[in-house]
């Protein structure tokens, strides 16, 4: 189903979205799709269907063959590189494998952000500022001071959360944020991105994910691509409900070997 909602209250806003990378075969194929704003939205479907082109897209790496893609209220799809890096002063990304910098200490990668992008600010409060963060994503100080290879993959999850909320942006996108993972560790991120985003009103949160039991238990809603288009938009109510025969059996699928 689609939400109406007026366009102040669009985090994202996709119409007709078309991308091609060889001028023949659309990975993205007329999409569209509303995401609310304030809200947590898990974007689901079968491995090629666009998931991650589709969030290379509202980040502004990859440029639409045609249509039109906003993120809170701009136009980013043929935004210049200057106006690109300002507006994703106002994202925060979470990567599939955390993306730490090795050579950088687990406090220095939070401090990374505020350096580049608040140069007016002094060492000791972008030093707080990212001290603050860590404590938020639950990781003890004594472990400020290490470098990624010396803590645990759940750790570097946590500086990766701590990094992307360094500049208390108003979105934030996690790239399949539990591939690989045990279940333990799955599910210690998953609530993460949940706590996270129930401890900060109004921030909107994007996950790409293939874990359907965790989609239904986290998401607000839930999308599902397909083929390049977005075939059912709606709350995991509306997901078991649905008389549209492929979701049916990718959730049912999903959900009894999850």
């Amino acid at each position: 189903m689609s939400i109406p909602l007026r366009a102040l209250d669009r985090a994202v806003e996709i119409v007709n979205l078309k991308k091609t990378f060889d001028g023949k075969d659309f990975v993205v194929n007329g999409m569209n799709l509303a995401i609310p704003k304030g809200s947590l939205t898990v974007i689901i479907g079968f491995s090629g269907t666009g998931k991650s082109v589709l969030i290379k897209h509202m980040l502004g790496l990859h440029r639409p063959t045609s249509g039109s893609l906003k993120v809170l209220g701009q136009e980013i799809s043929n935004m210049s590189t200057e106006d690109l890096v300002r507006m994703r002063c106002r994202f925060g990304v979470l990567f599939q494998g955390a993306a730490l910098f090795d050579d950088m200490t687990v406090l220095e990668n939070v401090c990374f952000p505020l350096q580049e992008h608040r140069r007016e600010w002094s060492l000791k409060k972008i030093t707080e500022i990212a001290e603050q963060k860590l404590r938020l994503v639950g990781l003890d100080s004594k472990h400020y001071h290490k470098m990624p290879n010396q803590i645990s993959g759940g750790m570097q999850k946590r500086t990766g959360l701590a990094r992307a909320l360094a500049l208390d942006p108003e979105i934030i996108f996690y790239d399949e944020p539990t591939t690989g993972l045990d279940p333990i560790l799955t599910e210690m991120v998953d609530n993460l991105i949940l706590n996270t985003h129930q401890s900060r009103k109004g921030m909107t949160s994007v996950v790409v994910s293939h874990d359907l039991e965790a989609a239904f238990r986290i998401g607000d809603y839930i999308a599902m691509l397909d083929s390049g288009r977005c075939i059912l938009f709606g709350t995991p109510e509306e997901f078991f409900k649905t008389d549209i025969e492929l979701v049916r059996r990718f959730v049912n699928k999903g959900m009894k070997h999850a």
